[in-house]
């Protein structure tokens, strides 16, 4: 077992070591611009989506899941993230090809820059990992499916957070975050 989760973390390093921080960054410039934060994805990636969501409303961010009973219309000053390895799921680019009608930015969490839904996006993260295709481009990996983009995508979601809570010289306390904490459990 050690050495299957020594060869996990180092898989997912090269991988989080390859990424381009102008993009993590970029990223981070269109959240704090945006009015309000829709999230999708499916699957995996749509719970990765999930964690980054509660993240940045602990953080103070008016953030929505896409398809939850509880979000509401999308505006032109809002912002979709869609996370998707393959960047080509059919209902994540019929989402993005609608926000784009609406004039709301798109931003794209994926391994392929030349997708169908990287066409629509105003802001691309690429992290190059194995997705469920093993595509010759994609880097080796002893994990099934695509668990390393899913992984890669947790930590470079939660690091682009972090940026945006230094940036704004907000390092809030882990106390004056856990007021939006929920205290139903």
């Amino acid at each position: 077992m050690r050495e299957t989760l020594d060869t996990i973390a180092l898989e997912v390093t090269k991988v989080i070591q390859a990424i381009d921080p102008e993009e993590t960054v970029e990223l981070a410039k269109q959240l704090k611009r945006a009015n309000s934060i829709f999230v999708a994805g499916t699957g995996r990636s749509g719970l990765i989506g999930k964690a980054f969501a509660i993240r940045m409303m602990h953080s103070g961010y008016s953030v929505y899941v896409v398809g939850e009973t509880i979000t509401p219309s999308m505006e032109a000053d809002d912002l979709l993230l869609i996370i998707s390895g393959s960047g080509n799921t059919g209902t994540l680019a019929y989402f993005a090809e609608k926000a784009a009608a609406i004039g709301a930015s798109i931003a794209l969490v994926t391994t392929n820059k030349q997708s169908i839904i990287a066409q629509y996006s105003d802001c691309i993260v690429e992290i190059p990992a194995a997705t469920k295709k093993r595509l010759s481009k994609e880097p080796a990996t002893i994990q099934p499916l695509g668990s390393q983009f899913d992984q890669s995508a947790h930590l470079v979601l939660d690091a682009v957070i972090a940026h945006i809570l230094e940036q704004e010289q907000m390092q809030k306390s882990n106390e004056v975050l856990k007021t939006k904490h929920a205290n139903l459990e």
